[in-house]
């Protein structure tokens, strides 16, 4: 794929966000958009503190839901990897998914073959969905034939999983370096493009995202195949959830507003969504 037409200068981005997004605090969300978003969040918990007991709160919490405001659910739970399996059980039965993240997560600083391996032990715990993360240092520096190869190589060994690819934006901070990780996940089989780890700062940012979704897009044409996005980090309140959902309806058109092609990486959305279901 070729570098993309779009004048990507932080001037020109800004001003694409600003005719797309109302930036209004106090904007109206009608419930249907709120249900919406509702169902396309993973609900996560990825702290160094997580145990047995928090899992079992999280998932907990994600079947509270779904039985306490009937006709709405989040989409999967996000959790470290020793976890998937009693998410798994205890989500059982429920159509929520269990994702996990895997590749050194958040720094991406192991080698390929450990790399594949925590992916393997995860698709054998059980785990639906992997949110990888790629060298973003290798990006940097050049490497981009390193970058493909990881992604291609972590989607054979998802084996029937989902791969959502994180590609750090904040630490890749060029359009042109978010252009060309979005590419080479793209061709490497990425199902999702996902925008952070939500460790560092800044996270999801709306212009990086116009960026992203301009190659889904460019992809979709070129390929007929529909990719996922996925903003993750620092997204909490509904409003910050909407100015995501309005890029991705402008970007590709409400065809990729359903949880198979849209998700939100949240912990303090979801109650602040229910709020306003209820």
């Amino acid at each position: 794929m070729e570098f993309s037409h779009y004048n990507y200068s932080p001037e020109a981005l800004q001003q694409r966000v600003d005719r797309i997004v109302v930036r209004d605090e106090q904007i109206s969300l009608s419930i249907e958009t709120v249900r919406l978003l509702f169902s396309c969040m993973d609900l996560t918990s990825l702290d160094g503190t997580d145990n047995d007991l928090r899992t079992k709160d999280l998932c907990a919490k994600a079947l509270q839901y779904k039985d306490s405001s009937p006709g709405i659910s989040v989409s999967a739970v996000c959790l470290y990897m020793p976890f998937v399996a009693r998410a798994k059980q205890l989500l059982e039965g429920s159509g929520i998914s269990v994702a996990t993240v895997a590749c050194g997560f958040p720094s991406g600083q192991i080698p390929l073959h450990l790399k594949l391996e925590e992916v393997r032990f995860a698709v054998d715990a059980g785990a639906d969905e992997i949110d990888m993360v790629i060298s973003r240092g290798s990006l940097i520096a050049g490497d981009e034939d390193a970058v493909y190869r990881e992604v291609s190589m972590v989607k054979e060994a998802c084996g029937g999983a989902h791969l959502k690819v994180i590609l750090e934006t904040g630490e890749l901070q060029q359009p042109a370096l978010i252009r060309k990780a979005s590419e080479l996940a793209l061709l490497g089989g990425a199902d999702f493009l996902k925008t952070s780890t939500g460790k560092i700062s800044p996270a999801a940012t709306p212009m990086a995202a116009i960026v992203m979704l301009d190659t889904i897009a460019e992809y979709h044409a070129a390929t007929g195949r529909k990719v996922g996005f996925k903003p993750a980090g620092g997204i909490a309140l509904p409003q910050d959830a909407y100015i995501y959902y309005r890029l991705v309806e402008s970007a590709l058109g409400a065809a990729w507003l359903q949880p198979s092609l849209f998700r939100i990486g949240a912990s303090r959305l979801a109650e602040n969504l229910r709020q306003m279901i209820s």
